[in-house]
């Protein structure tokens, strides 16, 4: 697989996170060090990905539990899930004892500047998508991460300098068709698909540059971390002019608003403890589950209109991703082959 799309992979799915982590989940292979153990090798690489389809499939659904917090709006809801997010990681830190791994990042500035740079990115992903599942656009947020692969190629061009095969600009330019079909024939401007493309694709490239020095729970605790202080004065301004909902709606939507918390951190550390059992080739093609459900959701449950110009734009988007696919499998062969 080319370095693109290994960026696109470690950045995950619907809400981001890098492969390396320490947190194996409790599971161990009983294979012994440096003996290779085919059958247990096979065992960790159909958990690896029972693990990260979970975690894709818990992403899909996101907009409906998101529509369960009604009439919590979207500033509020996105500051308690950085608030609770944090707290959720400080147990866990707690809980596996790795409070030093932690306090170790602190002593490496440039690491810290990163994971603040990744904090400011998620949160303006967050804020975005929950805005659009909220507001009746869904099958938008859909078509955000439909897009984001080939956002995450682009990004390596302009950002990372790096040469495309032209299988790859074929699919850029197919993608670049379909924003320009959903423009003039559905008269209206994608800018929530496209803000989440560019801010998760940026964020993949942000946290391929974290590398395995942070590991997964510490990189969300400091992302959430620096947001903590936005959040606090989210909800400051929110309480003073529209109230806060926290506890304000009944025992069942106060139970469901501080699982915000869970909700965000679960699937993280079930894609990464996926990824780091199967190849990035899967993990690539798996991250089509979320966008997937999503649309569903929308056109089918939520009942989004979806007129005949966006079909034709979702289409060609679908296009450009097979020929991205495939490209990518059959490179990601030769590679094998050619080693």
């Amino acid at each position: 697989m080319s370095q693109e799309q290994s960026s696109l992979s470690e950045s995950g799915g619907v809400d981001g996170l890098d492969d390396s982590t320490a947190l194996d989940l409790g599971v161990t292979t009983g294979s012994v060090p440096g003996i290779p153990n085919p059958a247990a090798e096979a065992r960790e690489r159909t958990l690896g990905g029972f693990f990260a389809f979970g975690a894709y499939l818990l992403w899909g659904f996101l907009p409906l539990y998101f529509l369960l917090l009604v009439p919590t709006g979207p500033w509020e809801l996105v500051a308690w899930r950085i608030v609770l997010s944090l707290a959720f990681c400080a147990l866990l830190l707690t809980v596996t004892r790795s409070w030093p791994r932690l306090a170790a990042i602190f002593r490496k500035p440039r690491l810290l500047g990163l994971t603040v740079i990744a904090g400011l990115l998620i949160y303006v992903n967050w804020q975005v998508f929950i805005y659009g599942a909220l507001s009746d656009q869904v099958i938008e947020t859909s078509l955000g991460y439909f897009i984001n692969p080939i956002a995450t190629v682009l990004l390596a061009v302009l950002v990372l300098r790096e040469r495309l095969r032209p299988t790859q600009w074929v699919a850029i330019g197919i993608a670049a068709a379909a924003v320009l079909v959903i423009v003039i024939g559905y008269g209206a401007f994608p800018w929530i698909a496209l803000t989440l493309a560019a801010s998760f694709g940026i964020y993949g490239l942000v946290k391929k540059k974290v590398g395995p020095s942070v590991d997964a729970v510490s990189g969300l605790t400091l992302e959430t971390l620096w947001l903590t202080p936005i959040a606090v004065v989210v909800l400051a301004i929110v309480g003073a002019t529209q109230g806060l909902t926290m506890g304000a709606n009944g025992w069942d939507h106060t139970v469901l608003l501080s699982l915000a918390g869970v909700v965000t951190a679960v699937p993280l550390l079930l894609f990464a403890a996926g990824a780091r059992r199967i190849s990035l080739t899967a993990v690539g093609l798996l991250q089509f589950v979320a966008p997937i459900l999503q649309f569903i959701i929308g056109v089918w449950l939520l009942g989004e209109p979806m007129p005949i110009e966006r079909w034709i734009g979702f289409a060609l988007v679908w296009v450009a991703l097979i020929v991205l696919t495939v490209d990518s499998v059959l490179h990601a062969r030769r590679t094998r082959s050619a080693a």
